[in-house]
């Protein structure tokens, strides 16, 4: 009878944990509200105190979450801050996507536009440019990767700006033009950060990134009529 009824009980007691919900909450949105709560707290403390001077017990205690809750969502600090990268890359990505998708029919306004909303999504929030540029290099070959990933979609996306606005049917092959025309953008905004950079306002970031892209341009465009 005992031995029953505890039965029922630990049923009945567990029924309700399956979908319960907490603030309107059920288990799943919760977890996602810990995660973005981990992730706005890893901004904050990579900007302000760098990646390895960070602790994940300051990063729970930021976002008011346990450990444990922690390590149910990222293996490690890495993890976390891998996640943190590729979240402000699909950001960044959404905002020139959206951007190209309505650019004027002039190649070189569109580039413009194109790069200013890529600068402000970027630097517009000071800790996102930080932890992006200031912090991901060396840290592992996972970051790398991460890197590298995204550098690789942002020269794909370059490709696809310079064909659509190609007067004619040029087989040129935009691959490793557009790795290293990216390359020096980022290296142009990494610069930018530093205290002494050249541009003190985000107007001046676009005007260096814009003159560049506007500079490889015509050297293409230059090689191909030879």
């Amino acid at each position: 009878m005992v031995s029953a009824a505890r039965s029922s009980a630990t049923v009945t007691a567990g029924q309700p944990t399956q979908g319960r919900r907490i603030r309107g909450l059920d288990a799943d949105q919760r977890r996602l509200q810990r995660r973005d709560h981990l992730l706005d707290a890893a901004t904050a403390l990579f900007a302000e105190r760098g990646y390895h001077n960070t602790a994940i017990e300051q990063i729970c205690q930021n976002a008011f979450v346990g450990t444990k809750a922690f390590y149910e969502l990222f293996e490690n600090k890495e993890a976390l801050y891998i996640a943190l990268l590729a979240q402000v890359s699909e950001q960044i990505e959404a905002r020139v996507v959206a951007e190209l998708a309505v650019a004027p029919d002039d190649e070189a306004d569109a580039v413009t536009s194109v790069i200013s909303a890529f600068a402000h999504a970027l630097v517009d929030d000071p800790r996102v440019a930080r932890v992006t540029f200031g912090e991901a290099a060396g840290i592992s070959p996972a970051v790398e990767r991460q890197r590298r990933k995204n550098r690789r979609w942002a020269a794909a996306f370059l490709q696809q700006l310079w064909r659509q606005y190609d007067a004619d049917s040029t087989t040129t092959d935009y691959r490793a033009l557009a790795i290293a025309t990216i390359g020096g953008m980022f290296e142009l905004v990494a610069d930018w950060l530093q205290p002494d950079g050249n541009s003190s306002t985000v107007e001046g970031l676009v005007d260096d990134l814009t003159t560049f892209a506007a500079t490889v341009r015509r050297g293409i465009a230059d090689a191909d009529t030879r």
